[in-house]
């Protein structure tokens, strides 16, 4: 019987593209015989998946997983090839499963479940990545995943009171926060976590532009803070429009209405957008 050595291991994962630990199995199964072992591989469908890993994965879905009581939350991107697969059925329901797993153990070993479901659908199918949230205090973690899966949302809503947790008009809020997200594809929840490098990009593009050229430096800096403010109303969350009621207020005014209403402090703690692609464009 032949040495199972982690050179060997390398060596049939290198030669068949199969991962660490089906690799080390393989080898124990076929006592160490190398070709065995690629043979026992392809047999079993493993090889034959992993040859697809060549091949680019950029259709998919997001999916997600939300606790009872909306404790925490989960979100994974699954892509494939094409957009057929992503429509399957089969593949829906492996996503899902996916996220399920993920909420449940977050280092989850998903390699197995990744090859059956490549030599079942007969694409290369990757779990791209994956964000989860928990509630720190009071509040919700909600979900939403846009028609047909390409966007996906969480977000953690909190409140100073337990009772505002279970208030339909909260519920309704955070609801709405995330169709919000997902229309408005912000990147920061406030002014206040916008890094320091991204304002300072965005002074240095403005400043650069043709019509400050020759204003008086009092008259720039307004205009650059005028610049700035659009910049933020794209940018942060709680500055944008509040969709749902056409812009007219915005996402910052209608949270101080909510709360007003529920005699509440209302805080939007953070959030994660995923859209298929994004993540190897």
């Amino acid at each position: 019987m032949a040495e199972v050595t982690a050179a060997n291991v390398a060596k049939l994962r290198e030669m068949t593209g199969v991962g660490m630990m089906e690799c080390k199995k393989a080898l124990v199964e076929a006592q160490g015989n190398i070709e065995l072992a690629v043979d026992n591989l392809r047999k079993s469908g493993s090889a034959s998946a992993a040859k697809k890993a060549s091949r680019e994965a950029r259709e998919g879905v997001i999916t997600q997983y939300i606790a009872p009581g909306g404790k925490f939350g989960v979100l994974v991107e699954v892509n494939c090839e094409t957009d057929f697969v992503a429509r399957n059925e089969a593949f829906k329901a492996f996503c899902d499963e996916v996220a399920r797993k993920v909420a449940t153990d977050p280092g989850a070993d998903l390699e197995a479940d990744r090859l059956s479901a490549v030599a079942k659908m007969g694409e290369n199918i990757k779990i791209t990545r994956h964000a989860r949230l928990d509630v720190s205090t009071h509040g919700l973690v909600a979900g939403y995943i846009h028609t047909g899966g390409k966007v996906g949302v969480l977000v953690e809503v909190g409140a100073g009171k337990p009772a505002t947790v279970n208030a339909d008009a909260f519920k309704q809020l955070v609801k709405d926060i995330t169709l919000q997200i997902a229309a408005g594809y912000p990147h920061a929840v406030s002014r206040e976590q916008v890094p320091q490098e991204v304002i300072s990009k965005e002074r240095e593009i403005a400043a650069q532009s043709d019509r400050l050229k020759g204003k008086p430096a009092a008259a720039m800096e307004k205009i650059l803070a005028g610049v700035l403010d659009k910049f933020f109303q794209t940018y942060c969350l709680v500055d944008q429009g509040f969709v749902k009621r056409n812009s007219e207020v915005s996402v910052k005014e209608h949270l101080a209405q909510v709360a007003k209403e529920l005699g509440d402090e209302l805080v939007i703690r953070r959030f994660v957008r995923f859209q298929v692609g994004e993540a190897s464009a």
